[in-house]
This record gives C-alpha cells, sequence and structure tokens, in this order.
C-alpha cells in the first residue's frame, strides 16, 4: 500500500442536479454533458499517479462507469455538508495508515496531474498544501495529519471559503499552490476545450 492517498470528490452525473449555476445559461443537458467532460477531465490527469485512489460519490456508488475499479477505489461520501464529508474521508485516511492526503474536486478543468504531483511532493516539507480557486474556494488541500477545524464554520460554495480556510492554519507551515479556474458559470467556459466541444455540438 502507498502512504499516499488521492481522494476525488465527486456527484454523481445526473441531469438537473449537477452545475445548475452553469445550467442556468446552457440547459441541463449542456450541463451535464459538460460535467461529464470534467469528469473524464480528471480521471485522466490523475488515472497514472503513483499514487493511492479513491474517488468518493455524493449520492451512490456506480460499478460501470468512467472510473475503473482497478484504478480508483469507490467510496461514498459521509456527513452532512461537505465540511463534514471532507474531514471524514481525511480521518478514516489516516485511519488506514495513509500519511500524506490530497483531496481534489471533480470540475477543474485548469487542474494538471503536475499540481497534484506537487502537492504530495510539498507535503514532504509542510504541513498544509492548499490551491485557491479564482471564485474564493480551493480547488486542492492536502495534510499530512488531520486539522479537523479547516472543515468546521465555513459557508461551503460561496466566496469566503478559501479566506475562512487560510486564517485556520496560523501556526502551521502553509505551501500555496498557483490559482486556478474552476467551471462553475458560462463565463468560466470561455477558452476551455470543453466550451469548444459545447458550441461544436450546439452547430450540429
Amino acid at each position: 500500500m502507498s502512504k499516499e492517498l488521492l481522494l476525488i470528490f465527486t456527484r454523481n452525473p445526473e441531469r438537473g442536479k449537477v452545475k445548475t449555476r452553469l445550467a442556468a445559461s446552457v440547459g441541463d443537458d449542456a450541463a451535464l454533458e459538460i460535467y461529464n467532460f470534467l469528469l473524464r477531465h480528471t480521471r485522466d490527469i490523475t488515472r497514472e499517479l503513483d499514487v493511492d485512489k479513491q474517488v468518493h460519490y455524493s449520492e451512490t456508488i456506480r460499478e460501470n462507469d468512467l472510473w475503473d475499479s482497478e484504478d480508483f477505489d469507490k467510496v461514498l461520501q459521509s456527513g452532512v455538508d461537505l465540511g463534514e464529508r471532507m474531514k471524514n474521508a481525511f480521518e478514516k485516511g489516516f485511519r488506514d495508515g495513509y500519511d500524506k492526503i490530497v483531496i481534489v474536486g471533480s470540475d477543474i478543468y485548469d487542474l494538471s496531474t503536475e499540481d497534484i504531483r506537487k502537492a504530495f511532493h510539498e507535503l514532504k516539507s509542510s504541513d498544509i498544501v492548499i490551491g485557491e480557486a479564482q471564485d474564493g474556494g480551493y480547488y486542492l488541500l492536502g495534510m499530512t495529519q488531520l486539522h479537523p477545524k479547516i472543515f468546521q464554520n465555513k459557508n461551503w460554495g460561496t466566496n469566503t471559503v478559501f479566506a475562512d480556510t487560510v486564517s485556520d492554519l496560523e501556526g502551521l507551515s502553509v505551501f500555496y499552490l498557483s490559482v486556478r479556474n474552476d467551471i462553475d458559470v458560462f463565463e468560466d467556459l470561455l477558452g476551455h476545450d470543453v466550451f469548444d466541444q459545447y458550441t461544436k455540438k450546439l452547430n450540429e
């Protein structure tokens, strides 16, 4: 068993339940297509990483989907909100014997394999690694032991999450990754391959 664990948090790809802010502009069908595109991107950039990998589903575990069980362990999220679900995933990972754990979402098209490799590398000398998202959240969080405070008293899904989390890191050594953009609203699509695929479909 590797001592490094990557947690990939994902929503089950169901029409009307993913990318709802984006769907307000492009419709539920297109939003679902775009989300599936982002899932495939996340799978592709993580598949070859030499760490243990877990996909944490929001609603139910899918056995025959794009996440190959040979590459990814499949887990169901548990907890009443995002903070508790992430905390529980980290807590179980450390309990299982991992000493470096990184969590990412599944909708960061700007995220690369090298970003994740760098996060694990920096955990050799830092307590925390965090990557700020342009919308005020974060797209990656890594740690070498559980710090429960990070996951408490946050307004998840708002533009204060990153700043509020950073305020909880006082006294810890922190490495900050480059800022990345996630895909939440129509404007986030501009300039991305995912936008090209969407517009190509419109013109078919």
